[in-house]
């Protein structure tokens, strides 16, 4: 199940995710990989957008912006943004990390 945040977006605008990683004693801790793909609900992906490469870090800003916050119809639409992550701690290696955030995009009734 998502978690849904609660900024919305505006279509065609832009839309930071500032994401930390922790690890299992909530010490920040920095991914070996890291990917991120955006759907909608039913999950089609959005403007090519799937398995992105993120250059790991312990935090890390996820831009969208123009066509990834389009809409198709007249009213606001969901969207799915999904992160992918393996990181190595005391209990382990290539621990995974799969997250899916959803947010809702304003519809702007002039575009």
């Amino acid at each position: 199940m998502p978690i849904y945040i609660e900024d919305e977006a505006f279509e065609e605008s832009s839309f930071i995710f500032d994401i930390d990683f922790y690890d299992e004693d909530k010490d920040s801790v920095i991914p070996k990989t890291l990917t991120w793909t955006l759907t909608d609900t039913s999950g089609n992906v959005i403007n090519s957008r799937e398995d992105v490469v993120v250059t790991p870090a312990a935090q890390v800003n996820i831009i969208l912006s123009g066509d990834d916050l389009a809409i198709t119809g007249n009213s606001d639409e969901i969207r799915v943004i999904t992160i992918e992550a393996t990181y190595d701690s005391d209990i382990g290696s290539d621990i995974p990390i799969k997250e899916d955030y959803s947010f809702k995009i304003n519809n702007i009734r002039s575009i």
